[in-house]
C-alpha cells in the first residue's frame, strides 16, 4: 500500500522531506510525479502538495521553501495549532501550516547554516536555536507534525492503514577518558600530583589507585553488568585522539585500553569518538578510524563528536568521505530535549550541495554532563527531567537516546549522590 503524491516541481528539498516522513517515520512507501493527467486519472491513494488541489486528492498547500535553491534568512512565526508549535502557515489546506517545510527547516538544521553566536568551543548553542527561543525545544515537533499528517491521510482515506511503529531505547555510553589516572604515564601523573596539591585536592588518591591498579573511571564490569542484566543495546564510543588541549584520553597505544575495547566490543557496539581536533584536520579523523578498525576489525560505522561539536556541514562531510554510516552527535551540550525537532533517525541532507546523503543521524536527548554540570540539577530533578524527556520520546514511538560517561558512574567527587540515577532511567526508559 502505497501514495501517489504530486507537486509542480519534485526539488531535492521535495523528495528528501516527504521520504523522510513517510518512509521513515511513518513507514510507508510513496511514488511521485508531476504529470497532473496521471495523477488526475490515478485511483491510488493521492496527496498533492501545490498551490491549489487538482482533484479530489487529500490537499496540502505548498509554501516556497522546499522550491528555493538558495539558503535565505526565513521570516518564521511560530502559532499553535492544537496545543503544539507549529509555522509557514497557510490557508485552504488541510492543515492550517505547512508540515514538510517546517520539517525541513528543523531536519536539515537550516538556522544552522546561518551566521550565528557560538560558545568557546565554537559550538552552536541550545539559548540560541530557534527551539529554545520559542518553547519547543523539549517537543519532538517533527514527529509530531508526521502524526498529524498520518491522521489528515486515515480521515481522509480510511481505508488506509499505517504500519505499527516501536518506541525504542538505544543507550550509548562515551568514553572521553578511560581512565583518571592509570595508563597515563609517569609525566602527566606527576603534573596532576603537583596540580591537585596546588588545589587543595587529595593527592594521595592519585598514588593509591597507581599501586594498587584499581582506577574511579574503569566502571566498564559495571556497566556490561547492566546491560546485560536489562538487555540494553547499547553502544560505546571511545576516544582515539592524539593528545590535546581538548582531547585528554590515555593512549592510543594502552594495552590496557585496547583490551578493554576488545572486551567491550564483545558484547555491545563500539563506535569512534571523534576527536575535537579532527574537525580542522581530515587526516586525523582518517587517523582515528583506522585505529578503532585495527583494535576491533571490523569497519568503524558508529561516531559521536567529542564535546558534541557539530560543525555543521564540514563535519558530516567529512564522515560520509570516509564511509560512516550512523552518527550519534545531534545534540545540545548544554540543554536536553530535540535539537533537529526529531527523536527518529534521519539521513543527513546537504543544503550546501542541496542533495540528500546516506549518513543516518541519530538525535540524543539527554547527556548526564548536561544535567550535572551545565544545569546544576540535583539528581532527584535530573531523574524527573529525563522521564518528562522520555515520555515524550514514547509518545510518537521514536527513538530514546541518552548520553553517559564511563566516569559519571563511579558516584565521586561531583558525581557523589548520582548513585542508582543511570538504573533508574533505566527501568524507565524500557517500561512500556
Amino acid at each position: 500500500m502505497d501514495i501517489l503524491v504530486y507537486s509542480h516541481s519534485l526539488s531535492p528539498r521535495l523528495r528528501y522531506i516527504f521520504k523522510q516522513i513517510f518512509s521513515s517515520i511513518l513507514k510507508i512507501d510513496i511514488v511521485f510525479t508531476e504529470d497532473k493527467e496521471f495523477f488526475i486519472n490515478s485511483d491510488s491513494f493521492k496527496i498533492s502538495y501545490t498551490h491549489r488541489p487538482l482533484c479530489n486528492e487529500l490537499f496540502f498547500k505548498s509554501t516556497d521553501l522546499l522550491f528555493q535553491k538558495s539558503i535565505l534568512n526565513q521570516e518564521i512565526s511560530v502559532f499553535e495549532y492544537k496545543s503544539f508549535p507549529c509555522f509557514f502557515p497557510c490557508e485552504g489546506s488541510c492543515l492550517p501550516f505547512d508540515p514538510f517545510a517546517s520539517s525541513f527547516f528543523m531536519l536539515s538544521r537550516y538556522e544552522e547554516y546561518l551566521p550565528q553566536i557560538k560558545d568557546k568551543f565554537g559550538r552552536f548553542e541550545a539559548k540560541e536555536s530557534f527551539a529554545f527561543k520559542n518553547g519547543f525545544l523539549n517537543k519532538p515537533v517533527v514527529d509530531i507534525w508526521s502524526n498529524m499528517i498520518k491522521e489528515e491521510v486515515v480521515n481522509y482515506y480510511p481505508k488506509f492503514h499505517f504500519p505499527n511503529k516501536s518506541y525504542r531505547f538505544l543507550n550509548t555510553i562515551d568514553i572521553d577518558n578511560a581512565y583518571a589516572y592509570l595508563e597515563k604515564g609517569w609525566l602527566r601523573n606527576l603534573g596532576g600530583f603537583f596540580r591537585d596539591v596546588i588545589q587543595r585536592r587529595n593527592p594521595l588518591k592519585r598514588l593509591k589507585v597507581i599501586f594498587t591498579k584499581k582506577d574511579p573511571y574503569d566502571t566498564f564490569n559495571q556497566l556490561l553488568y547492566l546491560h546485560k542484566q536489562y538487555n540494553l543495546n547499547t553502544t560505546f564510543f571511545f576516544l582515539l585522539a592524539d593528545y590535546g588541549i581538548n582531547d585528554k584520553n590515555v593512549p592510543v597505544t594502552s594495552r590496557r585500553l585496547i583490551s578493554q575495547i576488545q572486551q567491550v566490543s564483545d558484547y555491545c557496539n563500539v563506535g569512534l569518538h571523534t576527536s575535537f581536533a579532527s574537525l580542522s584536520k581530515n587526516k586525523k579523523l582518517k587517523l582515528e578510524l583506522n585505529r578503532l578498525m585495527d583494535i576491533i576489525h571490523t569497519e568503524v560505522l558508529y561516531t559521536r563528536q567529542h564535546f558534541i561539536k557539530l560543525d555543521i556541514p564540514r563535519m558530516y562531510r567529512n564522515l560520509v568521505k570516509f564511509g560512516v554510516k550512523h552518527d550519534f552527535s545531534m545534540g545540545f551540550a548544554s540543554k536536553p530535549g530535540f535539537r533537529a525537532g526529531t527523536c527518529n533517525p534521519y539521513l543527513f541532507y546537504d543544503l550546501d550541495l542541496e542533495n540528500e546523503t546516506d549518513l543516518s543521524i541519530h538525535p540524543f536527548v539527554i547527556m548526564d554532563v548536561t544535567l550535572n554540570d551545565y544545569m546544576n540539577l540535583s539528581p532527584s530533578e535530573s531523574l524527573s527531567l529525563i522521564k518528562e524527556i522520555i515520555n515524550e520520546v514514547k509518545n510518537v514511538n521514536g527513538d530514546f537516546i541518552s548520553i553517559w560517561h564511563n566516569e559519571s558512574l563511579n558516584f565521586q567527587d561531583r558525581w557523589s549522590g548520582w548513585k542508582g540515577v543511570y538504573e533508574e532511567m533505566i527501568k524507565y526508559a524500557i517500561k512500556y
